[in-house]
């Protein structure tokens, strides 16, 4: 019998999520054909977290999941992020910059609007003020954050916590090969704090999906410096569990792989998806679930990649 992994409580209003969303790096104008494909078949499967950034493609990935959207007369839970810059020294910036997303999305409100990353002149706790007067606006439905390291993050959940607001989510990179959140304390961190964890490149930018193999098959230029690129003969012997696992479950690696991080609490990978059968693909990963002794196994096989 199939098991489905259970839904995740979300936000301040305990909205439940499946604990799957899509990532749209790649989404603009010009791919639009596949991104309504790949967002209507997410929909379709009850998946319904759709991150996006301001960095996208300079907004055009926020403009074509608004148009898709609108045109297709569906919702979805849109989370989208601000980009501090280093020219932006001002909180009015932020407040900008969320006017210019709602307008490019078409919304009246953001379901998760987050900071994309921690690198700013502006102060964390100056920062979670204006986006707690954004939520009282009611423009932002829940705050959360992007790389943020455990510090990083208690101070944001401190300074929202005085405004009577939770920290949603932190976004940070986390995968069967790149498992530092859990050596750095962030994982243990958000656990603690009720915040969900975010994991972006759950796939290891294609390294475990099994398509890339010594003497085969080569990983576009930008990926070949990915350390997992860089020696993928240390990665096979994962492949090899997650298809051997896979098999098992009449699932792909790249399924097993979404699942290991989906069964954990607290933790929701957002895949890309570039097509309706990526989308649907990535949708199968949490119809099911790997047994504690599978997971097991692979957390052996990539404890190198803790650190």
């Amino acid at each position: 019998m199939i098991s489905m992994l259970s839904s995740i409580k979300f936000g301040p209003d305990a909205f439940e999520l499946r604990p799957l969303g899509v990532g749209t790096n790649s989404w603009r104008a010009k791919t639009h054909a596949g991104a309504r494909e790949a967002l209507l078949a997410s929909l379709d499967a009850g998946i319904t977290l759709i991150d996006t950034a301001e960095a996208y493609h300079s907004g055009d990935s926020e403009r074509t999941i608004g148009r898709i959207l609108r045109d297709s007369g569906r919702t979805a839970f849109v989370a989208t992020k601000f980009a501090p810059m280093p020219l932006r020294l001002s909180l009015d910036s932020l407040s900008r910059a969320l006017s210019a997303s709602l307008e490019r999305l078409g919304v009246e409100r953001i379901d998760l609007y987050q900071v994309h990353w921690p690198f700013t002149l502006l102060k964390i706790e100056r920062l979670m003020d204006r986006l707690a007067d954004e939520v009282e606006r009611g423009r932002v439905r829940g705050v959360g954050v992007s790389n943020y390291n455990a510090g990083q993050t208690r101070r944001a959940h401190a300074a929202l916590a005085e405004r009577g607001i939770p920290l949603v989510s932190n976004q940070v990179n986390y995968s069967l090969l790149h498992r530092s959140p859990e050596a750095n304390g962030t994982l243990d961190t958000c656990r603690e704090l009720g915040i969900t964890l975010i994991a972006y490149t759950p796939l290891a930018s294609g390294a475990l999906t099994g398509k890339y193999r010594p003497g085969g098959r080569k990983p576009q230029a930008t990926r070949r410096v990915m350390s997992a690129y860089r020696k993928l003969e240390n990665v096979m012997p994962v492949i090899e569990d997650l298809e051997r696992i896979g098999r098992s479950h009449d699932r792909s690696p790249a399924q097993v792989a979404l699942n290991w991080l989906a069964r954990q609490e607290n933790v929701l990978p957002i895949p890309g998806a570039k097509n309706a059968q990526q989308a649907q693909d990535n949708a199968r990963s949490i119809d099911f679930e790997i047994s504690e002794q599978e997971a097991e196994q692979l957390d052996i096989a990539t404890r190198p990649w803790l650190t």
